[in-house]
């Protein structure tokens, strides 16, 4: 599977990543708000020697134990949406499994002990699950997960029992914020047993006109089905998003492509910029490559940027050199170097 920060896609593509995770908990264990630090790293133990059993496991991956890594490495990880927040909560007992090239988590002693986890560029939900199976396959070759023959597999939140199956899209929508239409999308999606969020999930928000897409049910529908139902959603939002860019460049083609350049004038030059700003003016850039206005910049350039602009890598770049007072004008260097590093 593809890491998505690195990956450049179809220009025209608004679908950045694709997210699946499989919630599991081990049979006999207390779920990790109810457990000590012993029993923590029991967990930890036993699904380490059930995972690295495979030698192919051995190769691909290594663990990342949270509390021998500083606040700002956590925080990094959580960036990259390689872990999540309840992952970084649990950071005294928490760890996670990595593949070399960042596409594969296993969360352990996460809000579940299992939180085994795909991410990858474009739509690519299938191509996600196929892989994180075989890993819920390894694991559970070895070890007995918390099951229930009418119900399916046992969470700490009753939202996942089932399939205990997570599918998230994560896409631009800038054209549909500007014409006011993004409530008829969020809508369309809540009718459908689904929910919208911003760019962190849970409690964000849409920062720079993307959001992530994901199911709700877990009980009931196969994984199959729920994969091909939000696959299906997709889809729709794709084209609402596509008809609403024609319909705005057929009726202020000037316009827009003013409000596009202004966006790079701005980011080229800017001595301060917040990152409410910063993000909403990267996702004109983002709309410009996707209109192919602009031909001179990668979307790799802007995925790393989502990633580069935040408190932690500036805090990490510039280490003590980061004050309240001056986040602002490191943000706006960091943008002006990746500008001219990577090609724009």
């Amino acid at each position: 599977m593809e890491n998505w920060i690195n990956a450049e896609g179809l220009k025209d593509n608004v679908i950045l990543s694709s997210r699946i995770r499989l919630a599991r908990n081990l049979k006999g264990y207390p779920f990790p708000n109810k457990i000590n630090k012993e029993t923590a790293d029991e967990i930890i133990k036993n699904i380490e020697d059930a995972f690295y059993s495979n030698e192919n496991s051995k190769e691909e991956f290594k663990t990342i134990r949270l509390d021998e890594k500083t606040e700002i490495e956590k925080e990094m990880l959580f960036q990259k949406h390689i872990v999540s927040k309840s992952l970084l909560k649990n950071k005294d007992i928490g760890s996670v499994i990595l593949n070399s090239n960042e596409s594969i988590s296993v969360m352990i002693n996460e809000e579940d002990h299992l939180r085994i986890q795909g991410i990858s560029s474009g739509l690519s939900l299938k191509e996600i699950y196929e892989n994180i199976n075989r890993i819920d396959n390894i694991i559970e070759e070895k070890l007995e997960f918390a099951y229930d023959s009418d119900i399916g597999y046992l969470t700490a939140c009753p939202t996942n029992v089932g399939t205990g199956v997570r599918a998230s899209v994560m896409v631009h929508l800038p054209c549909l914020c500007i014409t006011k239409e993004i409530e008829n999308a969020f809508n369309a999606v809540s009718k459908m047993g689904m929910t919208i969020r911003g760019l962190y999930g849970e409690g964000s928000k849409g920062y720079g006109n993307i959001f992530q897409i994901s199911n709700q049910i877990t009980l009931g529908p196969t994984e199959e089905e729920i994969i091909n139902g939000l696959n299906a959603m997709i889809y729709q939002i794709i084209d609402k998003e596509k008809e609403a860019r024609t319909r705005l460049m057929d009726r202020y083609k000037y316009e827009m492509k003013d409000r596009i350049m202004r966006a790079r004038g701005i980011l080229s030059t800017a001595i301060i910029i917040d990152y409410k700003e910063s993000m909403e003016l990267l996702s004109m850039i983002r709309l410009g490559i996707e209109l192919d206005l602009i031909k001179d910049i990668s979307k790799t350039t802007l995925n790393k940027l989502l990633i580069d602009i935040s408190l932690p890598a500036l805090q990490d770049k510039f280490k003590d050199e980061i004050k309240n007072d001056n986040i602002n004008f490191y943000r706006a260097i960091v943008i002006k170097e990746n500008f001219i590093k990577r090609g724009v």
